[in-house]
């Protein structure tokens, strides 16, 4: 990716002057009185005068470093200083990087010399704990993999190290990315403990990019990196009230990510606003947009918005669905309900599916790492390890892998095929029939009580048209249900990336839903708001 001026990049992101930002007043942590209020100790400085890591945009950001009134020093130190206040806290980042000061130095001598690679130079950025580093542990949070780091880093760590970000550490995640257990507790890894959401300290963050999502709830980076199979970058983003994008498959490379199924998974960007998404998937991608390194955003009229309402998450969610579609018609938007076909058959033949591609894929990639050499190793471990079962004790999705048909078999070839077809089928034909721009779904129901005994709550159909078809989704934020935060998924066919991303920063800037986290220990069931 080419080097754009901050002038131009920043003309061409943001609509406008800068945002009027206000001084960083430091961290907001956990408040051990009652529900309803906060009392948030200091996190440090800001970074410069002026920021506030809350709301700033990368391109706002960049303005600053080019004028020299922020380094990326500064800004590293900063964001290292509010992991260090708040992440005991919520347990999102389970590793930082010993040279995150020198990566930043580094990115300072460049925007001297005048010669930043872009928009990320600089950058803090975190990556889930399934994404390999040569210079920090991957661990997909197994103790199984808690030894050497990988002999190299990921296709997409490359990316990024070019583009001058600076790669600030890893966030915790559920283990095996939510593939090990038939009930597990999504962000609980054996490795990093429970990651909680920063918004109601008792509930649930989503799975599987849990940390990388509450980290971003938290400002503990600009951005950060998730991965999905089905629903795992969206959801946490819509249930810690950030962005999120799960790419076309294939956009972005996962050599070097711990998979599920090659057939679903994907790398994808996470932050606090769809311009910095845009901007992430673009050095992710090694991919420009129509508008250069990011998204300008759409207007909306004329837009037409396909509303699937998924009644089944509650009525506090539906009625956030309803305000949204509201602001979207005040906007100019066209907005007509759907409901896309062939859902049950798709809900049947996924995890059948899976179970037998990751046996393919996880033995491929267990060869790569030291430690056990195939999931038949891994269920071994498992059992010999009590510290893998303090929150549950199950593995049932390895066992069950384990002894699924082989991806050469003809009813496993049979299956894929007509998920791949129904699924592109449900989004295409929905789409065709109303002349839809986007369907736009709720990502996720109200945050649920974290509970190692029960495990999740956790059936959200939204993600999975998209992440089977291998079609672009994104989730923006829409409102909340109390204290809680509900996004939007926008969803589109097969590389519409670009156009998805422009769509939702309309969105976005229409709704303007996105709220700091009060670090509330607990909540009671309220109206949504």
């Amino acid at each position: 990716m080419g080097h754009r001026s901050t002038a131009a990049v920043t003309a061409a992101l943001v609509a406008g002057s800068l945002l009027t930002a206000v001084p960083d007043t430091g961290a907001r942590a956990a408040d051990h009185g009652a529900a309803g209020s906060s009392s948030p100790p200091p996190a440090g400085a800001p970074p410069a005068a002026g920021i506030d890591l809350d709301t700033v945009t990368i391109p706002q950001l960049q303005a600053r470093m080019a004028e020299g009134s922020l380094t990326s020093s500064a800004l590293t130190r900063a964001y290292l200083r509010r992991i260090k206040t708040l992440d005991p806290t919520i347990h999102a980042v389970v590793h930082t990087s010993a040279t995150a000061l020198r990566q930043a130095a580094a990115s300072d001598a460049r925007h001297r010399q005048g010669t930043a690679r872009g928009p990320l130079d600089g950058i803090p950025v975190l990556l889930k704990d399934n994404i390999d580093t040569r210079d920090m542990p991957t661990t997909a949070g197994s103790l199984a993999l808690a030894g050497k780091p990988p002999a190299t880093d990921a296709a997409l760590v490359s990316r990024l190290r070019r583009a001058g970000a600076v790669i600030l550490g890893k966030t915790n995640l559920s283990e095996w990315a939510n593939f090990r257990a038939a009930k597990p507790t999504s962000g609980w890894s054996a490795v990093g403990g429970q990651t909680r959401n920063p918004y109601v300290l008792d509930r649930n963050p989503c799975g599987s990019s849990s940390g990388s999502a509450a980290a971003l709830a938290a400002s503990l980076a600009q951005v950060a990196i998730g991965t999905e199979t089905d629903g795992s970058i969206v959801c946490p983003a819509g249930m810690n009230g950030v962005v999120g994008h799960k790419p076309t498959l294939g956009l972005v490379s996962q050599a070097g990510v711990v998979p599920i199924s090659a057939e679903q998974d994907t790398a994808g960007p996470m932050a606090r606003n769809v311009v910095d998404t845009a901007l992430t998937l673009a050095v992710l991608s090694g991919r420009k947009t129509p508008h250069g390194d990011g998204v300008r955003p759409a207007g909306l009229r004329g837009k037409r918005i396909g509303l699937w309402r998924l009644p089944a998450l509650g009525p506090q969610v539906d009625a956030v669905m309803t305000r949204t579609a509201r602001k979207l018609r005040a906007a100019g938007a066209v907005v007509v309900e759907v409901t896309p076909p062939y859902q049950g058959r798709l809900a049947e033949l996924e995890f059948p599916a899976l179970l037998s591609e990751f046996r393919r894929d996880i033995n491929a990639y267990l060869r790569t790492r030291q430690g056990p050499r195939d999931l038949a190793g891994l269920i071994a471990f498992n059992r010999a390890h009590p510290e893998e079962r303090t929150c549950f004790a199950g593995q049932e999705l390895f066992e069950q892998a384990l002894a699924a048909p082989p991806t050469t078999d003809p009813a496993y070839r049979a299956m894929r095929a007509e998920l791949k077809d129904l699924s592109r089928r449900s989004i295409d034909e929905t789409m065709a029939a109303h002349r839809l721009h986007a369907i736009a779904a709720p990502t996720n129901p109200p945050a649920w009580t974290t509970d190692c005994a029960r495990g999740d709550n956790d059936v959200i159909p939204s993600s999975t048209p998209a992440a089977v078809a291998g079609y672009p989704s994104l989730s923006v934020p829409a409102g909340r249900a109390g204290e809680l935060p509900v996004g939007v998924l926008l969803m589109a066919g097969d590389r519409q990336d670009a156009g998805l991303l422009a769509l939702g920063a309309a969105v976005e800037d229409r709704l303007r839903a996105w709220r700091t986290p009060r670090y509330l220990p607990t909540t009671t069931a309220a109206t949504p708001r």
